[in-house]
């Protein structure tokens, strides 16, 4: 059995290899599934599949979703819909002990939800919230673990773009993704500030002595809504529409990126230059995904022809590994890889071989789905290598060293790691309110 699958074996170290020396993710992809197909089958076959491919992904309507909510994201951060987060997060939850870092986990998911990114959320705070905690005399390991761990919350919270990924390649919908992460989101979010809280609570010190509701300057009412409205608005103008069967995904991401432009002339912050400069990011981070989708993609056709999904789907029967067992091995694989690949490029590189195994095991693909999520984030900010922590030390440069986010980001992965017990141990929090609204 294992000759039979010797070749692709060394074909996934190459990949691996190739993405540890920086070779993009897709360009990586591409070229050792180009390979592969090649060596079992031909040259012709593998020039086929490379022509088809994307062709077959770009006249799939679900992909269309995600140049729409990238546009959403990047016009709300383009126009400013996104800079009031951190100032009324902080007026929300003032009388909190530790308070900054508590906001800037409100302000980081909510950001994230709308930007559909990590790296970008924690890039963006860390400019933001770290400074500010840091001249509160924060403990600067807390600053940015808050940071670093809040920003990974954009996948799981919808609308996300990982997930729209997931359902395309799992044919689940994406409807009932979308709803399956609202309450996980909420109890990542929930047990990182009440985690913030206790140790504040029994160590003031961390938050520069305590800071209280008097630390904070008074806002106006009207303000505070002016900061808070747009992103929760344009979340409920996409899952609204999207939960009330009003819209598909894609239809309501489009319902999300003219909102955003509607909010925004109607606060004065839009300009044709923002809007152009959200257009072509927007365009250019797509191209950069749909790269990986046609890696992503081509190797799924690699790992069939090469059979190496049935040999992984036979060692499961023998062995009579169960759901349980399988997830263990995911969340080793991903926590490891999660290290140094990026959570979609990730999600395409795995999906071949671990997709098949939970429909052979007869699991949920939404509660799997949402489990994996919550494994690619843990992965981003896993040391020694967890990309949100290199991206806030090039945000930071020398203010903080690496040792110091390391210490301060392994209090939120352990709590990352309770939360994906409690998602394991009890399936209704990820599937109760699709299966209320979907039945």
């Amino acid at each position: 059995m294992l000759e039979d699958i010797t070749p692709i074996l060394v074909a996934l170290g190459a990949l691996l290899s190739l993405i540890a020396i920086r070779v993009p993710v897709g360009l990586s992809l591409i070229a050792v599934s180009f390979v592969g197909i090649t060596y079992e089958i031909s040259l012709r076959a593998a020039i086929g599949s490379l022509a088809r491919i994307p062709y077959d992904l770009a006249s799939n309507w679900s992909f269309s979703a995600i140049p729409m909510f990238l546009l959403m994201g990047y016009v709300a951060s383009e126009t400013g819909l996104t800079s009031g987060l951190f100032r009324a997060s902080r007026q929300v939850l003032a009388r909190l002990p530790g308070a900054l870092a508590c906001s800037s986990v409100l302000a980081s998911a909510l950001f994230a939800a709308a930007s559909g990114s990590s790296v970008a959320t924690a890039s963006a705070m860390s400019k933001i919230a770290i400074p500010e905690m840091l001249s509160r005399r924060y403990d600067p390991g807390l600053a940015c673990g808050t940071i670093a761990a809040s920003g990974t919350l954009g996948s799981l919270i919808p609308p996300s773009i990982v997930m729209i990924l997931y359902g395309v390649y799992s044919d689940v919908s994406i409807g009932a993704l979308f709803m399956a992460g609202i309450l996980p989101g909420i109890l990542s979010m929930a047990i990182y500030i009440a985690m913030i809280v206790t140790r504040c609570k029994l160590n003031p010190s961390l938050a520069g002595g305590g800071d209280t509701a008097e630390d904070e300057p008074t806002v106006g009412a009207g303000q505070l809504l002016m900061d808070i409205a747009p992103l929760p608005i344009l979340i409920a103008i996409v899952m609204g529409s999207i939960s009330m069967g009003w819209a598909t995904p894609t239809e309501a991401g489009a319902l999300g990126a003219l909102g955003a432009v509607l909010i925004a002339i109607a606060m004065r912050t839009f300009s044709p230059a923002s809007f152009w400069s959200a257009l072509k990011q927007s365009a250019l981070s797509f191209a950069a995904i749909f790269v990986i989708i046609i890696g992503g993609a081509l190797l799924t056709r690699y790992v069939a022809v090469a059979g190496l999904n049935k040999v992984l789907e036979q060692l499961f029967v023998e062995s009579a590994a169960g759901p349980l067992m399988l997830i263990a091995a995911v969340s080793v694989l991903y926590i490891v890889l999660g290290m140094f690949i990026d959570s979609i490029g990730l999600l395409l590189l795995t999906a071949p071989l671990v997709l098949p195994l939970a429909v052979s095991l007869e699991m949920d693909m939404i509660w799997f789905g949402i489990i994996l999520i919550k494994l690619l984030e843990i992965g981003l900010i896993t040391p020694p290598v967890g990309l949100n922590i290199f991206v806030i030390k090039s945000a930071l440069g020398d203010q903080v060293t690496l040792p110091t986010i390391f210490k301060g980001v392994t209090w939120f992965i352990s709590m990352d790691v309770l939360t994906l017990v409690l998602l394991v141990a009890f399936p209704a929090i990820t599937i109760w309110l699709p299966e209320m609204i979907y039945g």
